[in-house]
């Protein structure tokens, strides 16, 4: 069973201050596409310990004006209906008991949530170096 790994797409695009906020669904279709190579190759040690190989799921979980931002081979999108966090602890939550989940936030509240949960985190800089 491939782990899960759930990217937070607001926090992860914000977390880099590119001008990002005049065109949400470009980075996050940016993000998106950077996320790509991380299906089949899995994250490397320096980025999450322990390391986490591919193949992955991978699920970007977008809100706002990023709701149109389409899934491409390797990366699911997911629009969230209300809150992104919300949706995220949803993920986490129903995945098969057993399997590794790894959120990738810098959200110190969504992190506690999903840790309560059994996921593990990851910051931003482990998906976006």
């Amino acid at each position: 069973m491939s782990a899960l790994l759930v990217v937070d797409a607001a926090n992860v695009v914000g977390s880099v201050p590119d001008g990002w906020w005049r065109d949400r669904l470009g980075a996050a279709e940016r993000l998106r596409d950077l996320l790509v190579p991380y299906a089949a190759d899995g994250l490397p040690a320096e980025a999450v310990d322990p390391e986490l190989p591919g193949p992955l799921e991978i699920v970007l979980v977008v809100e706002g004006a990023a709701r149109g931002a389409a899934a491409v081979p390797g990366v699911r999108v997911e629009a969230a209906p209300g809150s992104g966090d919300d949706h995220i602890v949803r993920l986490v939550a129903d995945r098969e008991p057993g399997r590794r989940c790894v959120v990738v936030t810098a959200d110190r509240e969504l992190r506690v949530r999903v840790r309560a949960l059994g996921a593990e985190v990851a910051g931003p800089r482990s998906v976006r170096p």
